[in-house]
């Protein structure tokens, strides 16, 4: 009975070891459950965050695509413009320099001094504008201002009802005189795609003048002839700004000399 006893006492005890390390083990896995369960929480949050940063690196990338295409459309756009305004000044220049040779040559001609086409001129009073004597030569002074915009060499509106009223005056004073356009400006540079430089604004602002008077006022060709002198010539100091003001302007030029009208 004894012996049975303590085989019954050494086996309940070694159940008792066995469970306490069974206990052990179980606590062991619950933790390593636990901190398995916090990592992959973490792993979770970490590519939740991941997600919504590539979906806005996406949106980014997006929109720097539609940047990169407006960018390379607004470029070939300028390109075209430049390229047109370079068309522009070359046909400008070409004309200006045909019109010049084309007055040279009928200068050659027929503008001598002393000769029969050649009369003393007096200057003549012109409401809204300066005129001047200038040796032999009358000049009136159409301004800048009233004539164009800023930058510009497109005619006002109010433009040609200026150049009419001048040029009704001039033609009834100096019906067959030579009449030389010529453009000025002050001493501000200008340097853009339509007029790379000073010189460039004056032709076509004397060049605009010259299309007005030789179209709606149907002057003779042959009676004008166009120069742009850029700010070669200032009437007065630029030092203020309405001497700049005054010095941006088309003159008319009215030579003793007469052309050659009627063949």
């Amino acid at each position: 009975m004894i012996v049975f006893d303590r085989l019954l006492y050494i086996s309940q005890l070694t159940r008792f070891s066995q469970n306490k390390t069974l206990l052990g083990q179980q606590s062991a896995l619950a933790s390593r459950s636990e901190q398995l369960q916090s990592r992959a929480s973490a792993l979770d949050q970490d590519n939740v965050e991941l997600e919504s940063l590539l979906a806005q690196s996406r949106q980014r990338i997006q929109l720097l695509d539609d940047e990169l295409k407006l960018v390379r459309e607004q470029l070939g756009e300028t390109t075209e413009s430049l390229t047109q305004a370079r068309n522009d000044n070359a046909e400008l220049e070409g004309r200006t320099r045909a019109m010049t040779a084309s007055a040279r040559r009928r200068g050659s001609a027929t503008i001598r001094p002393n000769n029969s086409l050649t009369d003393q001129l007096t200057a003549v009073r012109l409401s809204g504008v300066e005129v001047r004597q200038d040796g032999d030569v009358i000049r009136v002074e159409l301004p800048g201002e009233k004539l164009f915009h800023p930058g510009s060499a497109q005619l006002k509106p109010g433009a040609a009802t200026l150049l009419e009223s001048v040029m009704s005056d001039l033609m009834a004073s100096y019906p067959r005189q030579i009449i030389g356009v010529e453009g000025h400006t002050d001493d501000g540079s200008i340097r853009t795609a339509e007029f790379p430089s000073d010189k460039h604004l004056s032709i076509a602002r004397a060049t605009a003048v010259y299309e007005h008077l030789t179209g709606p006022l149907r002057v003779l060709p042959s009676q004008l002839f166009v120069l742009g002198h850029g700010a070669n010539h200032p009437v007065v100091s630029n030092a203020t700004p309405a001497g700049k003001t005054r010095n941006r302007r088309v003159e008319l030029v009215i030579y003793p000399e007469k052309a050659t009208i009627g063949r």
